[in-house]
């Protein structure tokens, strides 16, 4: 009889790692508000899950590794590995506003080999691997996993720039093409996901969490952009610089202008369609994007001094903060429910 770790082990979603994007970005904007305290709390939660799930995937590759084949090969499911990427990303940012210069270091390299692995790796397996066409009909929101990635290599890299002086011409220029890279990705899942909703059925049931970070996406653009517009001069940033300023204002205000759509798609779902709202992995996928708009409106605010643009991000901060809180309890609770309560039934 298979235990019911083992069995969470064997389905466990490649995207949890959402988790750890979800706490660390709320430990930074917590941090740059000066709450040091709550912020490391926050952060310990994150790399203990951080941890957990590094032994769980190792776990699952040696004992489950036709399940995770299976996963990268499927267009649904294949581009959740990047939320590796871009949770190792923000651990590495956050560890740097610690002084914590060599983990931070550490995990940036970790985070942008498996990037440039998983960006050749995962299209090809999810467009090639498979013979089911059209490949199209597949495509959703976690497909914008992939420009999170992208853009966090892009921040770590315009943090660490600030740190390691005599890598600083490497430093840029992985920051600007990472973040140029992100860009073009986004414009081009974008179509695929529109095609998608416009072109196949798509109901109450497709519209999951996932779809949030689309949101997200354009709010990690703008703060890897604002990173990059503060960095030293550099053949790569100046000769960007210009660009790059104006397009992070326009990412901002696309983002805020998908809030209220996803709010109202989320209403809805659960309110108008009746689908229950329970725990389930996609949740960080909505708690991440709302913590990195916060974040982005934060320090975009702060280096084009926009009080406004500020206290948008702040108060958003607090929405965020409230959003993390409910999922942990929620996270907690199934937990419980899998393992704990479930083990006492049955014994005998």
């Amino acid at each position: 009889m298979t235990s019911p770790l083992s069995a969470a082990v064997r389905g466990l979603n490649p995207g949890y790692f959402a988790f750890v994007m979800a706490g660390g970005i709320i430990s930074v904007g917590l941090q740059l508000q000066g709450f040091h305290i709550p912020s490391l709390i926050v952060l310990a939660v994150a790399v203990t899950g951080y941890v957990i799930l590094l032994v769980l995937t190792g776990w699952r590759f040696v004992r489950f590794r036709a399940e995770m084949i299976a996963d990268l090969i499927d267009a649904r499911h294949g581009f959740r590995y990047f939320t590796f990427v871009a949770g190792t990303n923000v651990l590495a940012v956050r560890s740097t506003m610690s002084d914590h210069h060599l983990v931070a270091a550490v995990l940036f390299v970790v985070a942008a080999a498996a990037w440039g692995l998983l960006g050749y790796m995962v299209p090809w397996a999810a467009i090639l691997g498979t013979t089911e066409r059209p490949v199209i009909a597949r495509a959703n929101g976690t497909w914008f996993i992939w420009v999170v990635a992208s853009q966090s290599v892009a921040v770590s890299a315009a943090v660490l720039e600030l740190v390691y002086v005599d890598a600083r011409a490497i430093l840029a220029g992985i920051a600007v093409v990472s973040w140029s890279v992100g860009v073009f990705l986004y414009a081009a899942v974008g179509v695929f996901v529109g095609a998608r909703m416009l072109l196949y059925p798509f109901g109450p049931a497709d519209l999951t969490g996932p779809y949030w970070v689309s949101m997200g996406a354009c709010a990690i653009t703008v703060l890897a952009g604002s990173r990059i517009i503060e960095m030293a001069s550099a053949p790569m940033v100046e000769a960007t610089r210009g660009l790059i300023y104006g397009l992070a204002v326009l990412f901002w205000a696309f983002a805020a202008w998908l809030i209220p759509v996803l709010v109202a798609a989320g209403w809805w779902r659960h309110v108008v369609k009746r689908i229950p709202l329970r725990y389930d992995p996609s949740l960080w996928s909505i708690v991440f994007p709302v913590g990195m708009f916060a974040v982005a409106s934060i320090y975009l605010g702060d280096v084009e001094h926009l009080p406004l643009v500020r206290g948008i991000g702040t108060g958003t901060l607090i929405v965020a903060v409230f959003v993390w809180a409910a999922a942990l309890a929620l996270l907690l609770h199934h937990l419980w429910c899998t393992f704990v309560r479930r083990s006492t039934r049955e014994q005998p």
